[in-house]
């Protein structure tokens, strides 16, 4: 397999995924999409949100081809984890409308950069990079927060999926209370058992 079609293949992976978070925010209402559903505040738009900054980052300053609108600074203290949740001031249109510039700018970076281009991510340990180290990076990236909002939608509307097309047939509440009843049980059971040793007897 050639550069170009190695390229090609985590370019085409990385655009399936941002569409995945997108899709992630259909149906819900402004509250939804807001609010906090995990212990450390972790919400669907936020992670739309974190997203669009760090891409802008990585395929932006990183390759000398900085997103043309403003975001905050790496190693603003005070900006540390504002990217991961929307103001009542952000609206759901701002905040996905940016998510999409930032893909055409990061876009336009991958196409136009081979795979081994230089760049400099200064807040890595190791700052000199090359593109392939970047688009696996977001890929990877963006992929463990699809996978946070795909949990956050299930415990919103029991919707799961990568796409509209893919989503699990809904089912009723007793269906998945019957079904986590069932799992349930099984972790009880094993919980109850004899710990295994920590050295086991040679024969």
């Amino acid at each position: 397999m050639t550069h170009d079609n190695v390229k090609d293949q985590l370019h085409a992976n990385l655009r399936a995924i941002r569409e995945v978070m997108l899709w992630k925010l259909d149906g819900l209402g402004e509250y939804d999409i807001r609010r906090p559903l995990t212990a450390t505040g972790t919400n669907l738009l936020g992670l739309v949100k974190h997203l669009s900054v760090w891409e802008a980052r990585y395929f932006g300053e990183v390759f000398d081809r900085p997103f043309p609108e403003p975001l905050p600074r790496w190693d603003d203290a005070d900006q540390r984890g504002t990217d991961l949740w929307a103001t009542e001031h952000e609206t759901r249109a701002d905040i996905i409308g940016r998510y999409r510039r930032v893909a055409q700018h990061s876009d336009a970076t991958i196409t136009a950069l081979a795979l081994d281009a230089p760049g400099h991510v200064p807040w890595w340990p190791r700052p000199d990079v090359q593109l392939s180290n970047i688009l696996i990076h977001l890929l990877n990236e963006t992929s463990r927060h699809a996978g946070h909002a795909d949990i956050l939608r299930e415990q919103l509307d029991n919707s799961t999926g990568t796409a509209a097309q893919h989503a699990d047939a809904a089912h009723d509440a007793e269906h998945w209370e019957t079904h986590r009843a069932k799992i349930d049980r099984a972790a009880r059971a094993a919980a109850a058992l004899p710990a295994p040793s920590a050295h086991p007897r040679r024969h």
